[in-house]
């Protein structure tokens, strides 16, 4: 019960992160349907950035809670800037493009994003400094880190203010009005360009803060720190539902407890012929489960409310 209850720590935190960038790909895609293949390579662009301001003020004296938070801002106000940028360079002028092509175009930008990372931060692993206080709580035999509280405590919020962005504002109802029919949107005085760069400015802030708890988490960064994460988090938004906001959260979360219990019993299940580092098996084959039994997502795609 012990180990089950740690994996279950470390699933929800996992978890947690997941959902944050799956929510980046379910806003895209649930107003102009792209698949933005490059939404984790926003996540390493964040976790690097905060890692380079962190290393520029390591000698400034500040206290290593003041120093994640001056570095979050200046990692959201990069990957804001990254994904503002790519939407109205790459994405744009594919609009009214064949599907294939803007999917062709966000591949090509996950790649260049990698290689400008590589020769901006070099392709070595950065160690990440530890800010927080190191002594886990303990719960009775599982323990749970600083850190870690503080992505779960920091996804919370994050996930309430957007479901209030979405349901409650101005913006968002303007993001659910084009997410519907953008035409239309236009025609009652919604602007799609401005939505549509906001949404993915949106994303980008909350792949930035995933990209810091990751490299906080795990202790280190790289250029190639976001395909998995990445690549995970959109299994998480089909998982749960592409399009569908809530989908995504729930998504992401349960793929994160999948992963993580399965990494726990993985070496027992198998007799010891798997070991825990093959956990991605039960990411995928629940993906496919899914896929196969409930092809529109265990929530399914809401068009009104796909924003």
């Amino acid at each position: 019960m012990e180990v089950f209850i740690q994996q279950l720590i470390n699933g929800l935190v996992l978890g947690s992160m997941y959902a944050l960038v799956a929510l980046g790909y379910t806003m895209v895609y649930g107003i102009i349907n792209l698949i933005n293949f490059a939404h984790g390579e926003i996540l390493m662009i964040g976790a690097l950035t905060s890692w380079t301001v962190i290393g520029a003020l390591a000698g400034s004296g500040l206290p290593g809670w003041a120093l994640m938070i001056v570095a979050l801002c200046c990692a959201i106000v990069v990957c804001c800037a990254v994904n503002f940028t790519i939407e109205k360079i790459a994405y744009r002028p594919l609009r009214s493009a064949p599907r294939l092509a803007p999917l062709i175009t966000a591949m090509g930008m996950s790649l260049l994003l990698q290689t400008l990372a590589m020769v901006i931060w070099k392709p070595n692993p950065k160690p990440f400094p530890l800010l927080l206080p190191t002594e886990p709580f303990n719960l009775g035999g599982p323990v749970i880190s600083v850190t870690q509280v503080l992505i779960l405590a920091t996804t919370g919020i994050l996930l309430a203010a957007l479901m209030w962005l979405v349901n409650k504002t101005k913006l968002g109802r303007a993001m659910r009005a084009t997410a519907e029919n953008p035409k239309v949107a236009s025609l009652m005085g919604v602007k799609p360009d401005f939505v549509i760069s906001a949404t993915f400015v949106i994303g980008a802030a909350l792949a930035a803060v995933a990209g810091l708890m990751w490299a906080a988490n795990y202790g280190t960064a790289q250029h190639t720190m976001g395909f998995m994460p990445g690549l995970k988090a959109f299994t998480a938004a089909v998982l749960g539902g592409i399009g569908n906001l809530a989908g995504a959260m729930v998504g992401g979360i349960l793929l994160g407890l999948i992963e993580a219990i399965g990494a726990g019993y993985l070496g027992e299940l198998t007799g010891g012929v798997l070991g825990s580092h093959y956990a991605d098996i039960f990411a995928f084959v629940a993906l496919i489960l899914v896929l196969t039994l409930r092809p529109s997502g265990l929530l399914g795609e809401r068009v009104a409310d796909r924003a």
